[in-house]
């Protein structure tokens, strides 16, 4: 594939891929849905010690449709550099990645299981200077939104069915193309590194991102204000996690490992210390 063709990975998201410099010698590649990056240390801590022999891993926390892109393409441009990654394990919120998955021979039929949820909620400005107390206030002239790309985040696909079920499809167009046209839907390419920077800077005021990670930003002394959909609009019943194994992995017993570890109850309370809700 030429190399104009490739996906690209923004040149500012070195924090998103880790251990870069040992890709190449690895014992195990994880291709993590970008939203679990609080609590991806902990995960990968606790499993080297269970697993001592799996020593050197390079992991991604990427939005999982660019990790998917990777995966279909066999590269992507980083910087100056064409990245030949591909990956033991990919996480997906979007079970459509995983269909994808099968249908272009990554993975066996059924291949994957759900192992996690979350929820969505709108992370706002401290003291909520835009008033900010519904969904449907998102579509007002003068709220600005940081918004993810549909194209890369598919956290946007969920966000996008809370619109449709809060104001229909005129709010989902308003929203994302009217809005976006005027300037003030702003589109993310990393909108869990994008988007509390941008509420601190008050560059925007408002952006909806996993409860996670409001949890997380909150952890890390940000100041902000959440304001909650609501249990019917918060996708939690929608928000659900999948794990697969590639069926071509570079390291399929090391990979094997993961996937039972990931299902473990020690990796499940981690993530439940995170703000993520167990798979029952």
């Amino acid at each position: 594939m030429n190399k104009k063709d490739l996906p690209v990975i923004p040149s500012d998201r070195s924090d998103d891929l880790h251990n870069l410099e040992i890709a190449d010698s690895s014992d195990l590649v994880l291709f993590m849905a970008g939203n679990q990056f609080m609590a991806m240390g902990e995960i990968i801590s606790a499993f080297q010690k269970e697993y001592h022999h799996i020593k050197r891993i390079f992991y991604e926390t990427l939005p999982p449709g660019l990790e998917l892109k990777q995966i279909l393409s066999g590269s992507a441009v980083f910087g100056d550099k064409t990245l030949d990654i591909y990956p033991d394990v990919y996480t997906s919120v979007n079970e459509k990645a995983m269909k994808i998955l099968e249908q272009s021979g990554h993975i066996d039929k059924g291949n994957y299981h759900l192992y996690l949820h979350n929820r969505l909620t709108l992370m706002v400005v401290k003291e909520n200077p835009a008033r900010i107390g519904s969904v449907t206030d998102l579509a007002r002239d003068d709220v600005r939104i940081s918004q993810p790309d549909p194209e890369n985040e598919d956290i946007a696909f969920l966000i996008m069915e809370m619109y449709r079920q809060a104001g229909g499809d005129r709010l989902v167009h308003r929203i994302m193309e009217e809005k976006r046209a005027e300037g003030s839907t702003i589109f993310t390419a990393v909108h869990h590194r994008e988007t509390p920077l941008r509420i601190a800077k008050k560059t925007v005021d408002v952006g909806p991102v996993w409860a996670t990670e409001a949890i997380h930003a909150r952890s890390s002394g940000l100041a902000f204000d959440v304001v909650e959909p609501g249990e019917k609009l918060d996708q939690r019943d929608r928000t659900n996690y999948y794990i697969c194994k590639l069926k071509n992995a570079p390291h399929p017993d090391n990979a094997g490992m993961f996937l039972d570890f990931i299902a473990s109850p020690s990796a499940q309370e981690i993530y439940k210390k995170y703000g993520f809700e167990k798979e029952p």
